[in-house]
């Protein structure tokens, strides 16, 4: 999948007159605001994004869409969260898979839900440094076959079976077994520390901010209707076609599932019963999906006549406790992402924030908009106030558009450069929390149209 897309890229036009052009129009931007370049640091920018349709649990990208020469990418990353062990760095055999040269080092990085969001990071911090001027980011999760492993008793069976010497030590260690032994252990989305999973966290963090179940199930029927509108109105240019193994070419995504509200009442919680108001409803769902981007230096994309299409500008990570306030990322990253930037909330035009649950982007919504909880949980004198949702995620999010782990953010950056030049916005944010109580957000910027 992974290898799929990064090929898929190379049939994008390029216009090398296009460069020529527009490298003298650096300066025109589409509003009227400030840039954000700054003198002495290179402008990093974002040339293309694509990624497979996200298909619900059960269903060579990049090259074909760009054209981009093999032998020019100075390097690949990649993010993804549960690993297959025969190919734990994903990011070497899916560039080894699409033909790109074994002399291109790449690695994997995993930090959860923003795991692309790192790889794309790591990316601008190798051409900002001068290491790179071209680089593959993504991100890619298989749900539909996740690694399951033998329980640890039978594990340490068949590690000393492997060690065994005679036949009567092999007979004895295979006498041994139990029924016990064979039980799998299946990948949980818990916290190790805290050994609670993200819904029931998301379901206790609904509670605490006082958001009712009917918001939650707004919310998500608003997530769904906006995505459905998007795909009809063909608005998710960056989905590409992609063959799954056995089956039919699948184009688009396949968990848009507009409802009603009176069906999703209908529904059961899903982790706090009988009193939850986490539902599968409210809820993103396991995802199988890749994405990928082409991020360059400004100089080096114009150079080989390439139309960008966004400023990659500041961001930032944050962490905080995991048990109580795990899916308060946005909340923590928002504002520092707009003091590093000299931006407040009324400057962005364009607002992508990750969906995990209908529950948690409420909570942060609230949390956000609250003098006190600023004050008490993060020392700051006020609230950063909350994004008008007339620019708030209008083309759908993870509630509908699925989310596979690893390949969300480059999805929510991608989403966010389109929407810019689609609207005729100039800045965009990007925020997203993490398993483990961790955030990321960062500020895009249109590219000069």
């Amino acid at each position: 999948m992974a290898s799929m897309l990064l090929n898929s890229m190379r049939s994008c036009s390029v216009s090398h007159s296009w460069g020529m052009c527009f490298g003298k129009l650096s300066s025109s931007l589409t509003k009227s605001k400030k840039t954000l370049a700054r003198p002495g640091l290179k402008n990093i920018v974002l040339v293309e994004g694509v990624r497979t349709p996200f298909l619900l649990s059960g269903t060579t990208g990049l090259l074909n869409r760009t054209g981009v020469p093999k032998d020019a990418v100075d390097y690949i990353i990649y993010g993804t969260v549960i690993q297959e062990v025969k190919t734990s760095n994903v990011a070497r055999e899916a560039a080894l898979g699409a033909g790109f040269s074994d002399k291109t080092p790449a690695h994997t990085v995993t930090m959860a839900c923003i795991s692309s969001n790192q790889a794309m990071t790591s990316a601008v911090g190798l051409i900002a440094a001068g290491q790179c001027d071209i680089v593959v980011a993504g991100g890619v999760e298989f749900m539909s076959d996740v690694p399951i492993r033998h329980s640890r008793k039978m594990r340490k069976t068949m590690l000393s079976l492997n060690k065994a010497k005679t036949l009567g030590q092999r007979l004895s260690l295979i006498g041994s077994i139990r029924m016990a032994h064979l039980s799998p252990e299946l990948p949980a989305v818990a916290e190790f520390s805290t050994a609670e999973t993200m819904g029931h966290s998301a379901d206790r963090l609904a509670a605490a901010f006082g958001v009712s179940r009917v918001e939650q199930d707004e919310f998500a029927l608003r997530s769904h209707s906006l995505a459905k509108k998007a795909q009809e109105n063909g608005l998710l240019e960056d989905v590409i076609s992609f063959k799954v193994p056995g089956r039919d070419i699948v184009s688009k995504d396949n968990g848009i599932r507009p409802s009603s509200m009176e069906q999703m009442a209908k529904l059961k919680p899903a982790f706090i019963k009988p009193h939850g108001t986490v539902t599968a409803a409210n809820s993103s769902f396991l995802t199988d999906g890749a994405s990928a981007v082409l991020i360059m230096s400004e100089e080096k994309a114009l150079a080989m006549g390439y139309k960008p299409k966004a400023y990659l500008r500041d961001f930032v990570y944050v962490s905080q406790d995991p048990k109580d306030q795990l899916l308060l990322g946005p909340t923590y990253s928002t504002p520092k992402v707009l003091e590093r930037a000299g931006l407040s909330m009324s400057d962005i035009d364009v607002f992508e924030f990750h969906e995990a649950f209908a529950g948690q982007i409420m909570a942060n919504l609230k949390a956000m908009d609250s003098d006190w909880f600023a004050q008490t949980y993060m020392g700051r004198k006020s609230k950063v106030g909350t994004p008008s949702m007339d620019k708030f995620n209008l083309w759908g999010g993870s509630l509908s558009l699925g989310h596979p782990f690893g390949a969300t953010g480059c999805r929510l950056v991608t989403t966010v450069a389109h929407r810019l030049k689609k609207e005729g916005g100039q800045y965009g944010l990007v925020a997203a929390c993490a398993a483990g109580g961790q955030g990321h957000a960062m500020v895009v910027e249109a590219y000069p149209q």
